[in-house]
């Protein structure tokens, strides 16, 4: 089992740790107050779901960051690394949207006299504190990228072999695979505000949304194992898939700003549902490009690096995903960097 072995891996485990405790705790705050301070049938009131749904996403968000920190540092995988802070700037951006919403919930719950308007001065402060928390994080995080990119990149250095278009070849597949695991949250993300808050369990939408979500895992794993596997038919595939997924997140952003009475659904976390398809939309663009460069390096000498990948401790001399063994006497692991 993996273990942080140096100040710096230690450093960027325990600013995502310490980012995670504090977000989390301030958001269970509000979760509180908000929910003492209901009224009358505020429970029938779609805004209601507002913050519930905030802290649901919260919670997997930060648990998820957590694993893939974890998977980043074992597998001493830069690329990840990189994508993690990104992905910190994402949970920004959405602290930055939820104060707005959940404003804009305790407005209309107040119209209909359904909560305690003091509770909203109560909450701001957390509401404000938050991005601030996950900004500082971000920076911190930046931080020990750069730090932990030059310590991998000295391993890397020591066992490098391969040649540079294969490096490339490897960095394409490195940055696919990395775009996979940061596209399954976002799209579950977009899913859990939108069967939680907007459509009505009664619908044959809300069936459907809900049995896209095991699709979606299945599509994603499938995805990395056709890569693997170089196969070629099974791509062309998967990026079909993904020109559907492009066309359904264009088709959902458009339709909450018409102007009818199915996008009325969509208020309570319109921002916030906003924000999350115009990520994924990016995020499934860049997975489209870097899997039809992927397609275009089948059978060109990348699938035994790939095959031969196996993660071994510190003493053992550590590759990872990012690792290029050096195949003039065997498979054997070795490990590159970023050109």
């Amino acid at each position: 089992m993996y273990r942080p072995s140096s100040m710096w891996t230690w450093a960027f485990v325990g600013v995502a740790c310490v980012q995670a405790a504090i977000v989390l705790a301030f958001e269970a705050y509000v979760f509180a107050l908000f929910q003492t301070s209901l009224e009358g049938d505020a429970k029938k009131n779609t805004f209601e779901h507002t913050i519930p749904t905030f802290l649901t996403l919260y919670i997997f968000g930060f648990i998820y960051q957590l694993l893939l920190v974890y998977d980043a540092l074992r597998l001493k995988n830069t690329i990840q690394i990189i994508g993690l802070c990104l992905y910190n700037v994402g949970l920004l951006i959405y602290a930055a949207v939820q104060m707005d919403q959940i404003n804009d919930a305790v407005l209309s719950l107040d119209t209909y006299h359904e909560i305690n308007v003091t509770v909203w001065p109560a909450v701001k402060p957390f509401l404000i504190a938050i991005p601030c928390v996950i900004a500082v994080g971000t920076v911190a995080m930046s931080m020990g990228a750069r730090k932990l990119y030059d310590e991998f990149a000295w391993t890397i250095y020591k066992h490098i072999s391969a040649d540079l278009r294969m490096k490339r070849r490897y960095l394409t597949y490195q940055i696919y695979i990395a775009l996979l695991k940061f596209d399954f949250f976002f799209f579950l993300g977009f899913t859990i505000q939108f069967v939680v808050v907007v459509v009505n369990v009664k619908d044959i939408e809300f069936a459907l949304t809900i049995a896209a979500m095991p699709v979606t895992i299945l599509i994603l794993l499938m995805a990395g194992y056709f890569t693997r596997k170089e196969t070629l038919l099974g791509m062309v595939g998967i990026i079909t898939l993904y020109f559907g997924g492009l066309a359904y997140f264009l088709f959902k952003l458009v339709r909450m700003y018409q102007h009818t009475t199915r996008a009325r659904r969509y208020l309570p976390v319109r921002k916030s549902l906003t924000t999350f398809a115009v990520i994924t939309i990016v995020l499934i663009v860049l997975t489209i490009i870097n899997a039809i460069m992927c397609a275009s390096n089948f059978k060109r000498g990348l699938k035994p690096y790939i095959a031969s990948r196996k993660v071994e401790s510190e003493d053992e001399k550590p590759m990872s995903m990012m690792e290029m063994p050096n195949l003039s006497h065997g498979p054997v692991p070795s490990r590159m960097t970023i050109d």
